[in-house]
């Protein structure tokens, strides 16, 4: 678990190391969306940080979603918007996958309730991959509500005030 250093709290997300890629997969899968003391975790693999303890630490840039997920090209990743409280990152990737491999598929939950915000994000490796899902999913109803589906765009940065 990674805290902040001035004030000793969780900074609500945490590192594991598995000894398989099949160890990985089969966390992400059992373990992603599962709630855990009233929140859902999201869990996803990537690579491991780097072992040299004194190199310099530098910011990761976010893909605009914030969250994690960085290493994810945002020229490639979509809004999905007005989904039903229902789904979650397994429905928006099963749907999602009929146009193409899917990278990412993020239903972004609000921090303290552990409630969806009614929109994601879904991440694929190519531009064609994206205009095929904007063409044929953008208006379609998933679970009770018409999803709208365009190009995300980048969040500005914030200027940080200490």
């Amino acid at each position: 678990v990674v805290y902040d250093r001035m004030t000793g709290r969780s900074r609500g997300f945490g590192f594991v190391t598995m000894g398989s890629a099949e160890e990985v997969a089969a966390a992400v899968e059992q373990f992603n969306g599962y709630t855990f003391q009233g929140r859902p975790l999201r869990v996803n693999s990537g690579p491991p940080p780097p072992r040299d303890e004194f190199a310099p630490r530098t910011p990761r840039t976010m893909g605009g979603g914030g969250g994690g997920g960085g290493s994810f090209d945002s020229a490639n990743k979509l809004y999905v918007g007005n989904l039903s409280w229902g789904v979650d990152n397994s429905t928006l990737e099963n749907l999602f996958s009929e146009q193409g491999k899917v990278l990412d598929a993020k239903v972004i939950y609000d921090r303290d309730s552990g409630r969806s915000r009614g929109f994601g994000f879904v991440t694929y490796g190519s531009a064609d991959e994206v205009n095929n899902a904007i063409s044929n999913l953008d208006g379609v109803d998933l679970d009770g509500r018409q999803i709208r589906v365009t190009v995300a765009e980048s969040k500005p940065r914030e200027q940080r005030r200490f």
